[in-house]
């Protein structure tokens, strides 16, 4: 069974910055599309971000939109979130995920979509 596994998260203050990081545990991550899910206290899971299994292509939610960046290196088996300008309505645990779908689909939104799951990492931020 492959895990993904996150690391990253941690507390910082409104306006800070911080970089998550997903590795799997076996050399998988470049045949999957991958994204980023958060989920807040008494919350949904909700889409942050995604990507496509070379790289060329991502998608962000509007909430994060021109304040996160989502990239990859294949040859590291990993893929990155860097998160700017960060408001306390970002707190949350972030969830890293992975699509296995075909090399030509548009990048998904929906948690139901992601086969492969991290267990998640928190991100606090104060004001």
């Amino acid at each position: 069974q492959v895990q993904l596994v996150e690391s990253g998260g941690g507390s910082v203050q409104a306006g800070g910055s911080l970089r998550l990081s997903c590795g799997a545990s076996r050399r998988i991550l470049h045949n999957y599309a991958a994204g980023w899910f958060r989920q807040a206290p008494g919350q949904e899971r909700e889409f942050v971000a995604a990507i496509t299994r070379g790289g060329s292509g991502t998608k962000y939610s509007d909430s994060v939109k021109g304040r996160f960046t989502i990239s990859r290196d294949n040859d590291k088996n990993t893929v990155y979130l860097e998160m700017n300008n960060l408001k306390p309505e970002d707190t949350a645990v972030y969830y890293c995920a992975a699509d296995r779908a075909i090399l030509t689909a548009p990048l998904n939104v929906d948690v139901e979509s992601y086969e492969l799951w991290g267990q998640g990492t928190q991100v606090t931020v104060s004001s």
